[in-house]
């Protein structure tokens, strides 16, 4: 489980950072081959989600996806409890500070089979997030810092770029490019250290206009059993059906806390 499983400790560009349980699923990389991430200063679609709204504590990843509403985020399904009253969204978290503000969350929405049974193949959330009032009147997130596009399925090979969280406090996000290929159903990529708090974290791909959102990091064993291999659910049909109830501002959702991540 991204959100909250760690055992030993890493540091990347001077931030200690916890990582991931080790198991594996299947045949592991060669860790000395896989890509390594590196700390950046940040992009103002994806941010820190806290599970308080003036907590100083993040243990997932959200991103923006475009919408009419202009307020709909993308997270995994596992990070998320209830109605997500009290959680906070900061877009662009850099180092303790919101240079977007926090946004409060208001609706959860997510797949029937992860209400009925937690089904890993439905591990991804949309929420809505209330307007701020900024130079007097009321805004949007998406009207501040824009929005990825929500894409459909995976392709094996395709080139993804993953921003993420490591869970903390005044920590700052990771990014790393790897190619796509797929464990099943589950569109995988492998680069180390994607540990605790990565969960949620979108697979994008860059296109003629911005970046598209074909998966993120959750799913199979809740992202991972390891720091180097992160999975996610496939998306598609599925995650569109949630997605436009939560842009239509229908009733959200109350999930149960995860389960076990099996590793």
């Amino acid at each position: 489980m991204r959100a909250l499983k760690y055992v030993t400790g890493l540091l990347v560009l001077g931030v200690v950072i916890a990582a991931a349980a080790i198991g594996t699923t299947g045949p592991s990389p060669a860790t000395a081959a896989v890509p390594v991430a590196r700390g950046f200063g940040g992009m103002p679609t994806v941010g820190a989600l806290f599970a308080s709204a003036n907590g100083s504590y993040h243990s997932c990843t959200a991103s923006v996806v475009h919408s009419r509403s202009g307020n709909v985020l993308l997270t995994a399904a596992h990070c998320v409890t209830g109605t997500g009253g009290g959680y906070a969204f900061a877009p662009g978290f850099y180092e303790g500070t919101s240079p977007y503000g926090r946004w409060k969350v208001t609706g959860v929405y997510v797949d029937g089979g992860w209400l009925s049974k937690q089904d890993p193949t439905r591990d991804f959330a949309f929420l809505t997030v209330a307007p701020r009032s900024i130079g007097g009147r009321l805004v949007q997130i998406e009207q501040v810092t824009g929005a990825n596009r929500l894409g459909s399925l995976a392709h094996q090979g395709e080139q993804v770029t993953i921003p993420g969280y490591p869970a903390g406090t005044n920590n700052g996000p990771i990014t790393c490019t790897a190619r796509l290929y797929f464990k099943g159903l589950y569109p995988a990529f492998d680069c180390n250290p994607y540990v605790g708090g990565t969960s949620g974290s979108p697979y994008l791909v860059r296109g003629s206009h911005g970046w598209t959102v074909v998966g993120l990091i959750g799913g199979l064993h809740q992202g991972g059993c390891t720091s180097f291999t992160s999975y996610s659910s496939p998306l598609g049909k599925a995650a569109e059906r949630v997605y436009l109830r939560a842009v239509a501002g229908k009733h959200g959702d109350e999930p149960d806390p995860a389960g076990g991540d099996g590793c």
